[in-house]
């Protein structure tokens, strides 16, 4: 799963002077991490100032410590990496790369994506400026303050009868189907927005929400925060607009499935074989 590892201790302010090697989490400009292939797997540049000289940053960023070393995000928009070294997506990472190194590129990712969209003030268009008390950006001219921007997503596995409830979006992969979900809206509380989106999507009511895992979802800079329910009535039919096809699946016959790094898959996953509690 796509998390922070406990051990990372978040923080603005780099090492005023510091020999020893850093992680760097570097950034395309399409969102890719750079990487290389190593005896013991995938790794990371490692050095203690930017390592790539004649490589040119938009921008970089501390981001604290993993395993008491320090890391740093930057992005480039240079599209050729340097010798040995390459480009590629999270998504494609995921069982890949370390998964404490994965954790801490989410957030990276993020980050560095609120950093490039406030360069200017929302309110006046000035150009802000970092602060360097807490993560945020700020106005000179009319004192304006951002903070990195999050989209809370609700997820919800509906069970009637045995059966979970599943459903196809246009943007899945052929075959794909997952558990239902959307955006939260101004306004709106998380129970409120679950009992929109499934009245809106399938037609049909829930009840017995319970609450059941968060997650951090860098794709942009989601949080998807993901709960369970129960059948309360109507009949499933799909809105042929956010969704495709939609129906009832036994554990034994399910269609094909969204990642393993997703929040769905772990929804899905506790309906085929529930955790021990």
């Amino acid at each position: 799963m796509l998390m922070l590892p406990d051990d990372f201790q978040p923080a603005i302010v780099p090492p005023a002077d510091s020999e020893q090697p850093a992680r760097w989490w570097v950034f395309s400009a399409n969102g890719e991490l750079l990487v290389r292939s190593a005896e013991t797997g995938l790794e990371l540049p490692l050095a203690s100032v930017w390592p790539f000289a004649k490589w040119p940053t938009v921008r970089r960023l501390y981001l604290g410590t993993l395993h008491g070393q320090h890391c740093y995000a930057a992005e480039t928009e240079q599209p050729q990496p340097p010798p040995g070294w390459r480009f590629e997506g999270l998504r494609a990472l995921w069982s890949r790369l370390d998964e404490a190194v994965l954790g801490v590129a989410g957030q990276a990712l993020q980050l560095l994506e609120w950093d490039r969209t406030h360069q200017f003030c929302g309110r006046c268009g000035a150009p802000t400026e970092r602060r360097g008390e807490e993560r945020a950006r700020r106005c000179p001219a009319c004192e304006l303050i951002v903070y990195p921007r999050l989209s809370p997503v609700i997820m919800v596995r509906v069970v009637h009868d045995g059966r979970i409830l599943l459903a196809r979006a246009p943007r899945f992969a052929p075959g794909v189907y997952s558990v239902l979900a959307g955006f939260v809206e101004a306004g709106e509380t998380l129970e409120q927005a679950l009992h929109r989106e499934v009245a809106e999507e399938v037609g049909i009511q829930v009840r017995n929400l319970r609450y059941f895992a968060s997650q951090s979802w860098p794709f942009p800079h989601s949080l998807m925060v993901a709960f369970t329910a129960d059948y309360a009535g109507g009949e499933v039919q799909a809105d042929g607009q956010e969704l495709l096809d939609a129906g009832w699946f036994a554990p034994d016959e399910l269609p094909g499935l969204p990642s393993p790094m997703s929040m769905a898959w772990r929804l899905i996953q506790d309906f085929i074989a529930p955790e021990t509690k």
